[in-house]
Formats: structure tokens, sequence, C-alpha cells
């Protein structure tokens, strides 16, 4: 399963759109990071250039000028064959293949790219530079994009440059149907995985032992994880993002594990949590039925047109009404010890995507048609060795929402019934 290449020019037709006229925008493919002497990190694509382009290769960048008329042409910058890089890892992208995978049909070599842009400036007099300029941190090293962006304003300081990054997140927010089979895939493998890990979970095992059966669905299944595995016991499922899985998993535990399989650079984001044992205690269970209702609840409310934030509000007042009816709170501004992080965030190409450009006058995130966003209410409660988290992927349509992830049960007593079926068989 793969995505058209009509697609990908669609993509770069939105973006053209809302360039200024007599303007270049310049996007590189990144590059895997060193990991120390001959060894690199896997390579995971700018998913902006993958989006406009539908090429997964590292060393690459995108050219697309546009002119005072409103015309835009789109061009390929591609490595060069070199025969001893082709026999140790691999030829590079052909020009007939990146023009099949992008539909691109103009195309030259990555070692021409600064004479081209040089060339925009100067002799096409194009003063507006769109470059993706994302960055976190002042403590990492800069993106090609990033230093492409400073060499620029070195080089010629009367080009505007403009950032494109929250211009690609407003267009990347709303997914096209062809997206889509893309995310199912990634939630239906998950849902695989998941099942495995009831299929094998008994006590005394380990966290890291549990995890191995999520890669072999994974890999079997012709996907990557989206994110490292949570796969937290006990006290560990109170550590929002605990990666060690390196602890004997004790009878009477609960499991949270935080997962997703990613399918052709679309994530999935699932998180569930069950007894290692297949039988919830009574508090357990008490606990969990908090989580499980308001995530339901929460469910409901997304459609069109409401506020993104407003998810988050109603959970926390619902969490207050019901943390206090069972003594764990006294007051609603308590909630935030035992909650503490957003019940929501968006997803697609990446876990945590990319949003912005669909808002109300006062700057508030609307939800709109084609948004795909996670729901993943929990309690922690460390006093008790008690974290649940229960995480669905969620996609708007135009009169309410899809549940991708539906088929992977949540239910006490489903989740019970399995594993006792299980142990059964």
């Amino acid at each position: 399963m793969k995505i058209a290449k009509e697609f990908y020019e669609n993509n770069r037709k939105k973006f053209a759109d809302i360039m200024e006229n007599n303007s270049v925008f310049v996007i590189y493919s990144g590059v895997a990071p060193v990991m120390r002497g001959d060894r690199f990190y896997d390579y995971s694509p700018q998913r902006n250039f993958l989006y406009l382009t539908g090429i997964d290769k590292p060393g690459l960048a995108l050219m697309i000028q546009k002119n005072g008329k409103g015309e835009f042409v789109s061009r390929l910058f591609l490595e060069r064959y070199d025969e001893h890089t082709a026999k140790w890892d691999g030829a590079a992208l052909t020009k007939e293949k990146a023009t099949e995978l992008s539909g691109i049909e103009a195309s030259s070599y990555i070692d021409e790219l600064d004479h081209a842009i040089a060339m925009a400036f100067v002799r096409l007099r194009l003063k507006t530079i769109y470059i993706d300029m994302e960055n976190r941190s002042l403590n990492v090293p800069n993106t090609p994009d990033l230093d492409l962006a400073k060499r620029v304003g070195e080089k010629f300081p009367a080009i505007t440059r403009i950032d494109a990054h929250p211009l690609l997140g407003g267009l990347r927010l709303v997914k096209e149907a062809a997206e889509v089979p893309m995310m199912q895939k990634a939630v239906d493998v998950s849902a695989e995985g998941f099942y495995a890990l009831l299929d094998n979970a008994k006590p005394s095992m380990m966290e890291y032992e549990l995890e191995a059966h999520l890669d072999y669905v994974f890999k079997k299944n012709g996907c990557r994880r989206a994110f490292s595995v949570i796969m937290a016991s006990g006290i560990n499922g109170t550590i929002l993002h605990y990666h060690d899985n390196n602890c004997k998993i004790e009878d009477g535990d609960l499991v949270l594990v935080d997962y997703g399989a990613d399918y052709g650079w679309y994530a999935s984001d699932i998180t569930r949590t069950f007894p290692i044992n297949g039988k919830f205690t009574d508090r357990q269970k008490q606990l969990y039925n908090i989580v499980l209702e308001g995530g339901k609840m929460v469910i409901d409310m997304i459609k069109p047109g409401i506020k993104f934030s407003s998810l988050n509000e109603k959970l926390k007042e619902y969490y207050a009404k019901e943390l206090k009816a069972i003594g764990l709170i006294e007051k609603d501004e308590e909630v935030v010890k035992y909650f503490y992080h957003g019940v929501s965030h968006m997803l697609g190409l990446e876990t945590h995507d990319v949003g912005g450009g669909s808002t109300s006058t006062d700057g508030e995130l609307i939800i709109v048609p084609g948004m795909y966003i996670t729901v993943e209410p929990g309690l922690y409660v460390a006093e008790e060795k008690i974290g649940i988290r229960i995480e669905d992927d969620i996609l708007v349509t135009e009169d309410g929402n899809q549940n991708l992830s539906k088929a992977i049960i949540k239910e006490v007593d489903e989740i019970e019934a399995y594993m006792a079926k299980r142990t059964k068989a």
C-alpha cells in the first residue's frame, strides 16, 4: 500500500498557493545523525519534505519557484551516483524513480543547489525565500535548513526569509482521503500487537520480554515503531515517559503499554492498561473505570466547531467530580496531582504531529473535519503504585468522529474475559 504521486503534486500546489509571487522555497530531506565513529542513527525523513514529495531518502532537496504571474515550478536535487557508496549502502535515487514517486519531472544534483538558489536571487530577482526553520532547542546541531537560512542571511541580507514550518503545519493539520488507509493500517497493526501482548502476558516476566512481542508483530507487518515503547508495570506506570522497560512484572501489577506502529511513515499512538494476571483488583477497577469513562466522554465531544482546548478542560472537570467522590482529592485544583498531561495531541506523519492554521478569532484552535487526534486520559496514583492510561486514535469527520482504534478492547470485562479464555486454551 502506498500513496499515489498525485497526492504529493496537490500538496506542492497547496503550498505554492500560499507563497508570495516572485519567491522561492527550499527544503531538505534531512540526514541520519552520526552515532559515533562510522555508525549512524537510523534515518528518519524530514516530514515536510516527505509530505511534498513522497520520497524518504537522505541528502536530497526540493525547490519550488513562483514567478510574478503566480505560476510555479518544482525541481528536485538528488545525490550523484557513486560506485563506492552503491556497493556499500545502495545506489542513489535515480531521476526516473524520483519522478515516479513525486511527479516532479525536473531534477538536478544536490551539489548544484547553492548555485540554483543564488541564480534565483540574482537573475530572477526573487526577494523572498521560504525555509523550514523549525527548531526547539539552542543545544542541538543545526538542520541543513537552518544552515541555509543562516547562509542566506549572511550572503544575501536583502532577501526576506520566511519560516515555512507553520505554513506546512497548517496544511498537514487536515488529512486527505489518501492518508486514511495508511493511518488505519498503522492502527490495525497496533491492534494485532496488543492482542499479542495479552496472549503472552504472565506474572514474573520482564517488561522487555513482553515488549519483544510488539517488535515481532511490527516487523512481520512491514512496520516500524512510531516511538520508543513504554512498557510500564506497577509504579513505573506513573512515569509518563518511562523507557527503561527492565523491571520484573509482579503478580497483581497493572501493565501500562504506550506504543504505536508506524506504517509508511504514518504513526499510530495507542495506550492500554491491563492486569498481568488477567484480573483487576477492586481498586484498580475503580480507578480504571474512571479513566475509561473520561475517555468515552471526550471522544463523544469531538466534532467540528468545538475548541481543542475544551477537551482537556472538560476532562479535568470530570476528574474533579469523580476523584472527590472516591475521596482521592478534596479540591478541584488537586486533580493535577494525579493527571498531569493533556488529553489530546495531533497525530499523522509524526506521533506528536504539527498543527495550526485553523483557529478562531481569539487564537483558539478549532476542531475541523480531517484532524487526526489522540484521546488519552490517565490517572497516576504513585502512592498506590497504580498508573492507568487509555489512548485511542480519532479522525474528525464532517458530523462527528471515527475511532480508528475501536477494535482494541478496553472494557474491564472484555480484557478479563480475553485473558481468561487465553489461559484456558
